[in-house]
């Protein structure tokens, strides 16, 4: 790629600076501690089966999930870049109990952003060698800056982020993030550790034949799903549609995001607000299909609208596509009023 003349995510940050609200030159240094990060898990990732890292730790995270061990080690390795370069003043982890806070100890404690990842999505996966991810997403504190931070620093609509983005681990790396003028993704050269933009401008079909849920709990999910499910297996004009899931958020939106298709994890009797978490997971999302000319939303409402009460508050998500995702919105306000 080098050979190619690709312009390097380095380079772009720095030409694309302005389009960071508020920045002040700390959002080239964030990144680059992301891209570190990155760089050192998929590495780690790379090694699964060669060395003892695969399976679980033998822990629970908050949610009474089994850690699986890159989980684990993940987590450490981006807490660790983000907190020794000291330009974020709080992170959120999915794996955390509470927020960190990041005490600054050169230039004091000036740092006005914080962080909300899921340091590797789709982790029970890496047994199988099925692509995983990390997903990120970037606030500006609202507390004063230079206090300790809060946890209201934390629970921010998803319409107030600065930048979103995920790292996919698959046949290639790839970072893909968006600061609110649009999405792009850049793809690592493993041979010289340099992340090329591979992927401009990307945009999301706005009409998609793919739909992403797991049919396993079929039996579970609400009439409105069920509903949109059988309208996408009807044979009928464009449709049937295909059903393609991989069981990990970044895969399947990465591949819904070029291909066209819509993401689904609805709520059921044993979730009843869903498994995936606004914060972590769904507003970075949300935010990175609406700039990529999608949508999101809980069936609903806007994903990016709904108010956090919660670090690790669950939330029923439909993204991708925008007229699948408004198809499926008409299916479950119509069950909706026949419940009514």
């Amino acid at each position: 790629m080098a050979d190619q003349n690709f312009q390097t995510l380095g380079e772009f940050i720095i030409e694309k600076q302005e389009d960071f609200k508020a920045s002040t030159g700390e959002f080239s240094r964030l990144i680059n501690a992301m891209k570190l990060a990155a760089k050192m898990v998929n590495r780690e990732v790379n090694k699964a089966g060669l060395v003892d890292i695969a399976g679980v730790a033998g822990s629970t995270n908050i949610q009474g999930e089994d850690q699986q061990k890159l989980d684990v080690l993940a987590n450490e390795i981006f807490i660790e870049a983000l907190s020794q370069r000291e330009v974020v003043c709080g992170i959120a982890s999915e794996e955390n109990d509470d927020f960190i806070e990041i005490k600054c100890t050169k230039r004091g404690h000036l740092s006005k952003y914080v962080v909300l990842i899921d340091p590797l999505d789709g982790s029970s996966n890496i047994d199988v060698n099925v692509s995983v991810g990390t997903i990120f997403s970037i606030y500006q504190r609202v507390s004063e800056p230079g206090t300790p931070v809060e946890m209201r620093d934390f629970l921010q609509k998803g319409e107030n982020q600065l930048a979103a983005g995920y790292i996919i681990y698959g046949s290639s790396t790839m970072l893909v993030y968006t600061t609110g003028n649009g999405v792009n993704g850049f793809t690592l050269d493993p041979a010289i550790g340099t992340f090329y933009l591979s992927h401009p401008n990307m945009t999301i079909p706005e009409k998609g034949k793919i739909y992403s849920i797991n049919e396993g709990n079929y039996i579970k999910f609400p009439q409105g799903v069920k509903d949109y499910l059988k309208y996408c297996q009807m044979n009928e004009d464009d449709r049937p549609y295909t059903s393609r899931y991989i069981g990990s958020l970044c895969a399947d939106f990465h591949r819904n995001m070029i291909k066209g298709g819509i993401y689904i994890y609805p709520s059921y009797a044993k979730a009843p607000n869903g498994k995936l978490r606004l914060l972590y997971e769904c507003n970075p999302m949300a935010f990175l299909a609406e700039q990529a000319g999608g949508k999101a939303s809980d069936g609903f409402q806007r994903i990016m609208e709904i108010e956090p009460t919660e670090l690790h508050q669950r939330v029923p998500f439909f993204c991708g596509s925008k007229n699948m995702v408004e198809k499926a919105e008409e299916f479950m306000a119509k069950n909706q009023k026949v419940q009514d």
